[in-house]
Formats: C-alpha cells, sequence, structure tokens
C-alpha cells in the first residue's frame, strides 16, 4: 500500500510539470501539485441549461428540430420533463469553453435585456462551478412564446382521472 502510494504521488508530479494553474474568478485551480482536474462537455452544457431556465422571460429552450425531439422524447414512460442540455451546444477545452444557446422568449420581454441577463448568469454559472473561462455566449432567439400558445391536452390524457 505504502509503494502505491508513492507511485501515485510520482505520477501527479509527473503531470503537474511545466502546467500552468488555471483560475477564473475565485474558482479552484484546475491543474495542481496534486493532479488535473477535468469537466466534461455534458457538465458544462447543464449548467449553462439550468442557469439560463433561471432567467424570468426564457420561456424554454430549443430550435424546431430540437423542441421536436423534447416533446417526443417527453412522452416516453419514465421521462420528465424536457431535457436540461436542450437547446445548449457547448465547446470545452483545458481552461475555457464558449456556449451557444437556443431561446424562447416570452411576449413583451426585452430581448437585448434577457439576453444580458442570460449571458451575465451562465457566464457566471459556468466560471464558478466548473473553473473555466467562458470565452462565447451566443444566444439565438429562435421563437417568441405568445399568450394562449400552451398545447391543448389530449383527449386521452383527460378521460383519465
Amino acid at each position: 500500500m505504502n509503494t502505491q502510494m508513492k507511485e501515485t504521488t510520482v505520477k501527479s508530479s509527473e503531470q503537474s510539470e511545466g502546467a500552468r494553474s488555471v483560475t477564473a474568478r475565485g474558482s479552484a485551480e484546475l491543474v495542481s501539485e496534486q493532479g488535473k482536474t477535468s469537466v466534461a462537455d455534458v457538465v458544462v452544457a447543464k449548467i449553462a441549461g439550468m442557469a439560463t431556465r433561471e432567467v424570468p422571460g426564457v420561456y424554454a429552450m430549443g430550435a424546431g428540430v430540437s423542441r421536436a425531439l423534447g416533446a417526443m422524447r417527453e412522452r416516453l414512460p419514465g421521462v420528465v420533463g424536457p431535457g436540461i442540455t436542450q437547446g445548449v451546444a457547448v465547446e470545452v477545452g483545458e481552461r475555457q469553453a464558449a456556449v451557444d444557446l437556443d431561446v424562447i422568449v416570452d411576449y413583451g420581454v426585452s430581448i437585448p435585456d434577457l439576453a444580458a441577463g442570460v449571458r451575465r448568469n451562465v457566464v457566471t454559472a459556468v466560471e464558478k462551478m466548473c473553473g473555466l473561462e467562458v470565452t462565447e455566449a451566443n444566444i439565438t432567439v429562435g421563437d417568441i412564446h405568445m399568450p394562449g400558445d400552451e398545447p391543448a391536452e389530449s383527449a386521452e390524457e383527460s378521460r383519465v382521472q
């Protein structure tokens, strides 16, 4: 067991040789003398999706095809609600991330103000939770939700109580 501990320490030290510490606004180091932390794309996508949905005025996320697939996915047994990453695309590097978001906004909301709020929330969340610098947070408003646009419940669902 002692030998195993020494090997781990040596490997960790070898990996950190020449590696720089990476920090972003008070975040933890991603590369240190003890080892390297990697953040998967799906983790960044989920954080960005949640941060976007927290902003008032965002009705839903996803472009036409993405929403259609999400609607089909919701009908599968055991699946609840839209996927957190629907409407989110990310590129994650060792120290940086870029985020692309497709949103549907509520009617009457200022789109420039909404985009600024979404961008601020996403950048803050990703940098705080992942320690990655967000180089881009691109937002595409693909649709606007009008009052009364809610889909009607199917007759099958209303018959069963």
